[in-house]
């Protein structure tokens, strides 16, 4: 069930994204007066459809492949590559009859609606839910670090005090995109002592192969009592009730939750002492331990207290805004580290395996709808790549024609659409694979 889940979540939400993505091109064509032959989600390849109807003049359908969508416009040289049109003059219903900066509006079009349902969907979100977080006064225990954070420097209980110099006011903004893509410096109090850790410039390589809970808990350090107990798990054998606090493994000492989860997975298989702190006694209790480093307890976790910010109707749109422009100028961060070296492209994309798992396999309509904003802003910086085939690709060739004062030939255009459509399916193609050697790699 739970795949069923995120398929159709995956299903769902980039189904929305492509329909209101073509429909941007689809308006600003009718405005214009601009023939629309097609509006597509998914493609029909070699004319076969799952579902189609006439209305208007207009053929609407759901194609079989699940590539993304289109429309069709008449006059235009697009993934179809239908030139037949072409060959006659040019009709005043035709794209190619209009003004240069008509077309481009068309061609910008998509773009432009998925970059205002991004603002609007983090708008929304933010009168509804405002912004919570945790004030860093609150967190008296420091910070506990995963693989990433450990390799960089950091150790279970520093205190990061400061970024590029600038206090730190959210615990939440350690694990900031600012912080990931900047190439960062902590000012990290550490036993009294104030020192300095910088964030490594190929970070993103780590975090794609561990993820950000490997870099820096969203869990600040904290002290713990077990909460229930498993039943008929290892830990009720060895005599673990609700309220007793463990005091230490094997004599090593556990004041915080991190500890007591580091000595069990420093002992999975094997048969572990127990100091336990039940009421005002202290007692020894043995407890094997899974191979999977666990025993069978939940627990309860003194948590620093939160804080929400409300904003109200109008505040909240700068700060969505803020969110919106953020994913964007993200995307272009990334991209650029892939450039320089610091990145490797195979870590930096991800496909619908990728986006799927993002989703997760329960419904959360928050979450649904955060990620469908952010994937609608990655949505518009994808498609303003100049790459031919994508919105960006025409989008440049139109700007030419408006500089040169005439336009390009169509067998030029022809040409640099084919190899723009040959790019993208060897991109999504690797792509797709990347997601199942990710996936394989994580068994």
């Amino acid at each position: 069930m739970s795949i069923v889940i995120m398929v159709g979540q995956l299903i769902l939400g980039l189904s929305i994204l492509v329909i209101l993505h073509e429909l941007g091109h689809f308006i600003a064509a009718r405005a214009f007066g601009i023939k629309v032959e097609k509006f597509y989600l998914f493609f029909d390849a070699w004319g076969f459809s799952l579902f189609k109807f006439t209305y208007k003049d207009v053929e609407y359908g759901i194609g079989w492949l699940p590539l993304g969508g289109y429309v069709k416009i008449a006059g235009m040289i697009d993934e179809s590559m239908d030139t037949e049109q072409l060959a006659g003059p040019a009709q005043p219903w035709e794209f190619r009859a209009k003004p240069a900066w008509q077309r481009l509006i068309v061609m910008l079009g998509g773009i432009i609606v998925n970059v205002i349902l991004g603002i609007l969907i983090f708008w929304i979100l933010t009168i509804r839910m405002g912004e919570t977080y945790i004030p860093i006064q609150n967190v008296k225990h420091g910070i506990v670090p995963g693989i990433i954070g450990k390799k960089m420097g950091l150790q279970p209980g520093d205190e990061i005090t400061a970024v590029n110099g600038k206090p730190i006011v959210r615990f939440n903004d350690l694990v900031s995109s600012k912080v990931l893509l900047d190439h960062s410096v902590f000012t990290v109090l550490r036993n009294g002592k104030t020192l300095t850790v910088t964030v490594p410039a190929n970070i993103i390589n780590d975090l794609s192969d561990y993820g950000l809970e490997e870099f820096i808990s969203s869990i600040p350090r904290t002290t713990f009592k077990i909460d229930s107990v498993v039943p008929k798990s290892r830990a009720e054998a060895a005599g673990l009730i609700k309220g007793d606090s463990v005091l230490a493994i094997n004599n090593n000492p556990v004041v915080y939750y991190d500890e007591f989860r580091s000595q069990l997975q420093l002992n999975k298989g094997k048969a572990v002492d127990l100091t336990v702190k039940r009421n005002e006694a202290t007692i020894h209790l043995i407890a094997n331990v899974g191979t999977d480093g666990k025993i069978g307890v939940s627990q309860k976790l003194n948590l620093p207290e939160e804080e929400t910010v409300k904003y109200g109707f109008f505040g909240s749109l700068p700060v969505g805004a803020t969110k919106a422009w953020t994913t964007f100028a993200d995307n272009a961060k990334g991209l650029g580290k892939v450039f320089k070296g610091d990145v490797k492209f195979s870590k930096a994309v991800g496909g619908p395996v990728a986006i799927a798992n993002m989703f997760g396999s329960r419904i959360d309509w928050v979450h649904f709808w955060s990620l469908v904003g952010f994937l609608s802003m990655v949505l518009a910086f994808t498609n303003l790549l100049p790459i031919p085939a994508l919105d960006g690709g025409h989008a440049v060739f139109l700007i030419i024609e408006m500089i040169k004062g005439k336009p390009l030939s169509d067998k030029f255009l022809e040409r640099a659409q084919i190899v723009g459509f040959v790019l993208l399916i060897t991109l999504m193609v690797f792509v797709f694979g990347n997601d199942i050697v990710k996936q394989v790699m994580k068994k």
